[in-house]
C-alpha cells in the first residue's frame, strides 16, 4: 500500500511539472489565483476538521494547526504575489497636484 501511494505521488509530481511547464508566462497569474482558491478550500476543511472531530489525539491536533498555519501563509502570500504581478500591468497614472509637487 505504501509503495503504491508513493508511486502515485511521484507520478503526480511528474505530471504536474509537465503541465505547469507548458503554461505560458501570461497565464501564470490566473493559474496562481485559481490555486489560491483551491488552497482556501483546503484551509477551510482543516479548520472544520479541527473544530468538529472530538477523537483527535494531541499529535493530530498539532499537525492540523501546523497545516492550517502553512496553508494560511500560502494563501496570503499567493494573493500578495498575484496582486503585485497584476500591478505590473497597470498603466502609469499622472501625478496629482497635491502629491510630490510643490505648489507656490
Amino acid at each position: 500500500m505504501l509503495l503504491a501511494n508513493l508511486a502515485i505521488l511521484v507520478l503526480a509530481g511528474f505530471v504536474g511539472f509537465a503541465v505547469i511547464s507548458k503554461v505560458p508566462n501570461t497565464l501564470h497569474t490566473p493559474l496562481m489565483s485559481g490555486t489560491n482558491a483551491i488552497h482556501g478550500i483546503v484551509l477551510l476543511g482543516g479548520i472544520v476538521v479541527l473544530g468538529t472531530r472530538l477523537d483527535l489525539s494531541a499529535f493530530d491536533k498539532l499537525l492540523l494547526v501546523v497545516a492550517i498555519a502553512f496553508g494560511t501563509i500560502n494563501v496570503v502570500g499567493g494573493f500578495l504575489v498575484t496582486d503585485r504581478m497584476l500591478g505590473m500591468f497597470k498603466g502609469k497614472q499622472p501625478a496629482k497636484a497635491g502629491k510630490g509637487v510643490q505648489q507656490r
